[in-house]
């Protein structure tokens, strides 16, 4: 019997690394904007998505929520996000994406369609869409 457990094959291991590998080549390809992978994500939900309000996003997203307001103040302050509360309720905040913040998004998106293509370089063809399906079904929620 093993002294330990074997991590190095356990599913949440082989997860995190890949989610160490998939940041860190987001950060490369992305170095000269300064912008994280959930910065990203929110930049681009946003355009898809304007005046959506800061818990739905942060769900949409998968960000904590509880932490997602200091997200929002780091792209609030590049003066790529908008925030304002809402004329029904002043609690909830409702969230869009600047000009700049578009423009942003925009320029950003040759250097994350490198990274997503580097993610996926060491997989086949076949293997990738596989992959891709098996990930969407693990991080989908149960029916």
């Amino acid at each position: 019997m093993p002294k330990s457990f074997d991590f190095q094959h356990a599913p949440g291991h082989l997860i995190r690394r890949a989610h160490q590998v998939s940041v860190a080549l987001f950060m490369e390809e992305t170095a000269g904007f300064g912008v994280t992978p959930v910065q990203y994500a929110i930049l681009n939900a946003l355009i898809d998505g304007p005046g959506e309000d800061q818990v739905t996003l942060a769900a949409k997203v998968a960000f904590d929520a509880a932490t997602f307001g200091s997200v929002i103040g780091r792209l609030e302050a590049r003066g790529w996000v908008r925030r304002e509360a809402d004329a029904a309720d002043r609690r909830r905040k409702r969230l869009w994406v600047t000009p700049e913040g578009e423009a942003a998004a925009q320029a950003m998106r040759r250097a994350v369609t490198r990274t997503q293509q580097r993610i996926l370089e060491p997989l086949e063809a076949g293997e990738r869409e596989q992959f891709l399906a098996l990930l969407a079904k693990l991080v989908s929620p149960a029916t």
